[in-house]
């Protein structure tokens, strides 16, 4: 079997020389360079040919930002950021990700050899993803393709809706944009939204800070205890599993700390449980693009509790490996592409305005 071939771009030696060490002891991966700014990569790039770039956010000679722009449009390849855990350093992050990275890696401030030999399996692990990742060419203008193309012309509002409809969401590996594509689709009047996507402490806030400037509905971080109201969109804080439960006539969203499932927290396996649990026939499900399969099991058991739920089809799928796997459980009634999962709920919605629904 080949060898995942990786290059390592990082301006700090030390960096560099522990990503490499912890790629080389894979048996299906190997560094084959390490580069201390973007420029030296180019050169690495263009005569090594590399599967994977692992990219430093912050470097010299030419931002780690302006050389993935250039990258995605002349050469896109599947690149894991390898960022810091600063509030800047998210949202540099946010933008590499919407630029067309695949996945980062959030390192240490502090204790950075200690840290990063910790993230060894999280690190090889998005390396793995990286490499079935669907990589496409930047457009041009990326400023346009990220924000211009973020609101539809037109969304008519919903309507007279039940507010005990709620749609759930799980994504990982390429859900950051995955999430946003159908965040931003949906009108003011929208039921309530919980997402659960796969990221780090320190990360999420920018996160839906971002989705917030973007969307029409309110995005933001979810609070323990706090009303789960129509209009809004809760999101998973990183490091945090997040879930719904009843407080009397109200939805209320439950923030807590607990071990890994699925070696994941967030995980959207104890998202959609408690929807299956809560929620049931008012529940829609979405499963986005991502590696694994976590999910998958708790979105067969929204659907065996009444809910409605679509996965990401694998063409417009950064990895189709929780979608995937939510098909194979016959956890969803449709495969949809990613643009029109939004416009599936919306019509799924005022199909079931004012009527009472029944068991699917």
């Amino acid at each position: 079997m080949s060898k995942t071939r990786v290059v390592v771009v990082d301006d700090s030696a030390l960096v560099r020389g522990l990503l490499a060490e912890i790629i080389n002891r894979q048996p299906d991966m190997t560094c084959i360079g390490a580069a201390a700014d973007p420029l030296v990569a180019r050169e690495m790039i263009r005569n090594l040919n590399p599967d994977v770039i692992t990219l430093d956010v912050e470097m010299p000679r030419m931002d780690g930002i302006d050389f993935l722009s250039r990258l995605m449009r002349l050469r896109p390849m599947p690149v894991v950021m390898v960022s810091t855990l600063t509030e800047r350093g998210a949202e540099v992050t946010m933008k590499a990700l919407e630029l067309g990275a695949v996945d980062f890696v959030a390192k240490p401030k502090i204790g950075v050899a200690d840290g990063l030999r910790q993230l060894g399996d999280d690190i090889t692990e998005k390396i793995r993803a990286a490499t079935k990742a669907r990589v496409h060419r930047l457009a041009p203008a990326p400023a346009a393709a990220g924000g211009g193309a973020a609101k539809p012309v037109s969304v008519s509002p919903l309507g007279r809706l039940s507010t005990e409809k709620i749609i759930f969401i799980g994504a990982s590996t390429g859900g950051t944009e995955a999430t946003r594509e159908g965040i931003t689709q949906l009108p003011p009047d929208s039921p309530a939204v919980m997402i659960t996507q796969h990221m780090p402490p320190g990360f999420t806030k920018s996160y839906a800070a971002r989705l917030n400037g973007l969307a029409r509905i309110r995005v933001a971080e979810a609070v323990d205890g706090e009303r789960v109201l129509p209009g809004h969109a809760y999101i998973a804080p990183g490091g945090l599993h997040l879930s719904v439960e009843r407080s009397g006539a109200n939805y209320i969203a439950r923030v807590r700390d607990g071990d890994p499932v699925n070696r994941h927290k967030p995980s959207v396996e104890v998202l959609f449980q408690s929807a299956a649990r809560v929620v049931g026939q008012n529940a829609l499900g979405v499963m986005l693009t991502g590696m694994g399969a976590d999910g998958a099991r708790a979105m067969r058991e929204m659907r065996d509790a009444g809910s409605w739920n679509v996965a990401q089809d694998e063409a417009t799928c950064v990895v189709f490996g929780m979608p995937r796997e939510a098909i194979a459980h016959g956890a969803a009634h449709e495969v949809l592409p990613l643009q029109r999962i939004a416009p599936a709920l919306i019509e799924r919605l005022r199909s079931t305005a004012g009527l009472a629904t029944t068991r699917v």
